[in-house]
Formats: structure tokens, C-alpha cells, sequence
């Protein structure tokens, strides 16, 4: 009975991580830090969204706007995007989050501490072909952030949500092209139309 035990103990203190899944930091390991409402996205979803964008995203600007742990947009990079903005208010976070892009040499990646939804206001509209909008569930914040991000994509730019319900209804000149389920994870792909 002492080993399991001792397994189980040496499990909950081993520091959590997610790992890149593809590209140039493929199998990387980003640390998960123990913060209320900080929940990365699986692997398994973010497989299947890369999947659908295609394993490419070579110069494309990209926007993760509630960072958390960076594992959308360190992926984003990974794939040879062109900018990738991580957007994160936690100072401790924004830190980790600038401790793994100097890690990894990961140059196309930028660390900004700031309120997601204050950024998204004053950016310049069209700015990126990827947002990625991933909230603490409980914050209330989809709707408003996908408002915010809407003018931020470009023609033909993608813009993908988690939220604990499905999206039924994408804004006008928008599409909802792709959507899937992982748990209590509804998440969704949106192009904007050219």
C-alpha cells in the first residue's frame, strides 16, 4: 500500500506542464501554474484545431489573448507563424510566459501584461489571421471577448473559442467552420468572410 501512496503523493507535488504537439518545438514542455481558473487547452483539442488550420501557419500574425499557460500560441509559433502577441494581466504568468519564449529562442513570440479586453479596444482592427480566445470559464467573458476580437482578424482570419456552452450563432460576415466537444470544453472555429 506505501508505493501507490507515495506515487500518488509524488504525482500532486510534481509541477503540471502541457507539451507542443508539432513544428519546430514539437514535445516542449510549458509549466502550468496552480492560478484559479487556469485550465490549458488538452492536446487533444489542440491537435484537432492545428489540424484544421492546417500544420502550417507560416507568416501568419497571431493573437492569444488570455494566455494562461501559452500553449495556443507557443503551438502558433511552433508552426512558423510570423507574430505571435500572448496576452496575459497576471504579472507572475506574463513572467513564466517570457522565461519559456527565451527557453525556446521562440523570436515571433511577444509577452505583453496587460487585460486582454482593454488591448483587443485599441488595436488596430485587421491586424492578425488568428485570435485565439480562451477566458477562465467562470469569468463570463466569451461573448465580449469574441466582440473584441471580431475587428482585430482579417479577411479570411480565423478566430477560435473555448467557452462551456456551444457557440450557436457567429457574428454577422462570420462563419462558425469548424466546432467539436472535449468534455466540458466547447470549442469552435470561425472565419471571417473575404
Amino acid at each position: 500500500m506505501r508505493p501507490p501512496r507515495r506515487q500518488a503523493l509524488a504525482a500532486a507535488a510534481a509541477p503540471r506542464q502541457v507539451r507542443l504537439i508539432g513544428g519546430q518545438f514539437r514535445r516542449s514542455k510549458l509549466p502550468v501554474a496552480d492560478r484559479p481558473g487556469l485550465r490549458p487547452t488538452p492536446d487533444r483539442v489542440r491537435e484537432t484545431v492545428f489540424n484544421w488550420l492546417g500544420q502550417s501557419l507560416e507568416g501568419w500574425r497571431c493573437l492569444d489573448a488570455f494566455a494562461g499557460s501559452g500553449a495556443l500560441g507557443f503551438e502558433a509559433a511552433s508552426r512558423g507563424a510570423a507574430e505571435v502577441v500572448l496576452l496575459e494581466r497576471d504579472p507572475g504568468l506574463a513572467g513564466g510566459l517570457r522565461n519559456c519564449q527565451a527557453r525556446l529562442g521562440a523570436a515571433a513570440v511577444r509577452v505583453l501584461c496587460a487585460d486582454a479586453l482593454a488591448w483587443m479596444a485599441t488595436c488596430t482592427p485587421e491586424r492578425f489571421e488568428l485570435v485565439f480566445i480562451d477566458p477562465p470559464f467562470d469569468a463570463g467573458l466569451h461573448a465580449q471577448a469574441l466582440a473584441r476580437a471580431v475587428p482585430l482578424v482579417a479577411a479570411g482570419g480565423y478566430v477560435y473559442v473555448e467557452a462551456p456552452e456551444p457557440l450557436t450563432t457567429p457574428p454577422q460576415g462570420w462563419t462558425l467552420w469548424r466546432q467539436g466537444r472535449a468534455g466540458a470544453v466547447h470549442f469552435h472555429l470561425l472565419q471571417r468572410s473575404s
